[in-house]
């Protein structure tokens, strides 16, 4: 989990009454007649009401390596010579700052350099407060812009490829609009990076004119509070392959498609065995189900699961992430709960009965639970940071002084470990002679590995993993799983990173939003169903991984 996204837990409950299951309406490309307000983001008055900077760069054609077709049509054939554009800018945290600054009044100047030419324009948006007297909570907000020739949308790293659809993300038509939803359900001060890929067409004809903006605004209609499940969408992913193994593992044409989106922070996925996915919004209180559409062009089905998930008290306006977090399935299928608010462990029964597997370790309340995973002995090995607690660390509802890994076997509770400051995923090998524990820490980014010895303790723990110095910041480690070949799979900072046993980075996935965790899922289990903050994702992968 990331504990910095907290304190919107009451934002969270007022949406849940309106859930769930509706299509995607990606493709619009007019006005609906209920506009209620619009910020014209050609104006200087326009930009300065979103807080926001238009930046703009030329675009390079150049050349590539690229392998062709194999006798299926997927790209394992010889490498030959195709071309690619520069820079990719549609990334969130793409670094614009050395860009050319531009006046909003002069987005209509030509630009490119003719012919055949690209460019992009960046823009931030930060939702104001009030549109004239029209408050902006709650609403949907639509961006929507006309570029001379063709254009294509990101918003937040993200672009939407939906099958035979134009005008949304993608080129709508000969300077024709492009009509993009940046949410559902706005809350002001949210933050949203559009970028614009310009292009001087017809490309089969080039053209004697120029590359510009004829307009860009925003509309503001009345929203939709609350999750929602989409037709799935493919979206753009990114691999990074650093050793010739990922291949057996992500394929070289690999898909990413978008499900289900307008969640506070989706966390701690599992699939269950009726062939639903269930997961957490420990911020929003709540248990998710979300199970695959039965037909193509159909939104998947998006229901509450478990209401109250992790917390009921008095108090509950105090907590950022009272609800429940970890999920996982005995080996009788019943649901095994990471109850942030309420300090403990729990099991449901088929019939709702609820319970305690462990909420306190030698007569003192544990943290708040956090991911746990079963051994085939019916043995729980679970992490319990602070992070659901208000406070985290110095939270006075805190009881023990330490954050611990432990061992539930029987009624008997052991403490394994207490050397991480924030003990976070955990995994077993597929063999079972290791635990695997990552560390949401920006000081230690370390995963440790510990043998199992044959009543279930654990030896001194190796370092399988220090990405430490190689990602800074503040974000940490989160999620991780194994695959039944037995390689690591780590949610950190750009995405899903995949090692090797022996600990040899293979590659990473990433994705458009962070990823945070993640399950394996499916008729086949080689899908990975990705809890990426406000979305959910999956992606088909080549191996089978190793499911409760």
């Amino acid at each position: 989990m990331n504990h910095a996204h907290t304190n919107v837990f009451l934002l969270a409950t007022l949406a849940l009454a309106t859930i769930v299951t509706q299509a995607a309406d990606i493709a619009a490309t007019s006005a609906p007649a209920e506009t209620l307000a619009s910020i014209d983001l050609t104006t200087r008055d326009g930009v300065a009401a979103v807080g926001g900077t238009w930046r703009y760069s030329d675009t390079r054609i150049v050349a590539t390596q690229f392998p062709g077709p194999d006798e299926h049509g997927q790209p394992y054939g010889a490498v030959a010579t195709t071309y690619d554009v520069q820079p990719h800018a549609g990334a969130r945290d793409f670094d614009d700052a050395a860009w050319h600054q531009i006046d909003p009044q002069t987005l209509s100047a030509r630009r490119g350099n003719g012919r055949l030419s690209f460019n992009w324009y960046r823009l931030r948006v930060r939702v104001p407060e009030r549109i004239g007297a029209q408050s902006t909570s709650g609403l949907a907000i639509w961006f929507e812009t006309r570029l001379d020739d063709y254009a294509e949308i990101w918003v937040n790293g993200e672009i939407a490829r939906h099958y035979g659809v134009s005008g949304g993300s993608v080129v709508a038509g000969w300077n024709a609009a492009n009509r993009v939803l940046l949410t559902r359900d706005a809350r002001p001060g949210q933050e949203f990076q559009l970028a614009v890929f310009g292009m001087n067409g017809p490309i089969s004809d080039t053209p004697t004119n120029y590359i510009y903006v004829r307009e860009a605004r925003l509309d503001f209609l009345p929203g939709a509070p609350g999750p929602a499940a989409l037709v799935a969408h493919e979206v753009n992913v990114a691999v990074e392959r650093r050793d010739p193994a990922l291949d057996a593992i992500v394929p070289a044409n690999a898909k990413l498609f978008k499900l289900a989106e307008g969640f506070i922070f989706t966390e701690g996925p599992v699939w269950s065995r009726d062939g639903r996915l269930l997961f957490s919004d420990p911020n929003a209180n709540t248990i998710y189900s979300y199970r695959e559409a039965a037909r193509e062009g159909e939104p998947g089905a998006l229901a509450v699961y478990r209401d109250r998930s992790g917390y009921d008290a008095p108090d509950i306006g105090e907590y950022g992430q009272a609800g429940s977090n970890g999920l996982t399935l005995d080996a009788r299928g019943r649901l095994t709960i990471n109850e942030h608010g309420r300090h403990r462990v729990t099991r449901v029964a088929s019939d709702g009965t609820t319970t305690v597997l462990a909420d306190s370790y030698r007569g003192k309340r544990l943290n708040s639970p956090n991911d746990l995973v079963y051994a085939s002995d019916g043995t729980l090995y679970f992490t319990d940071p602070p992070f659901g607690l208000p406070k985290f660390y110095d939270d006075p509802r805190r009881e023990l002084p330490f954050s611990g890994v432990y061992r539930l076997k029987g009624r008997r509770l052991t403490l394994l470990s207490r050397e991480l400051k924030g003990p976070n995923g955990i995994a077993l090998s597929p063999d079972q002679k290791y635990l695997y524990v990552g560390n949401w820490d920006p000081a230690a980014k370390v995963v440790l590995r510990f043998a199992l010895a044959r009543d279930g303790g654990v030896g001194t723990p190796h370092t399988f993993v220090d990405l430490t110095q190689q990602i800074p910041g503040e974000e940490a480690l989160d999620g991780l799983k194994v695959d039944r070949a037995g390689n690591v799979y780590l949610s950190a900072p750009g995405g899903v990173w995949i090692f090797a046993a022996d600990g040899r980075h293979l590659g990473t996935i990433r994705a458009p939003k962070p990823i945070h965790n993640f399950a394996w899922g499916g008729t086949d289990g080689r899908t990975l169903y990705l809890t990426a903050r406000d979305t959910l994702y999956r992606i088909a992968l080549l191996v089978e991984g190793v499911r409760p």
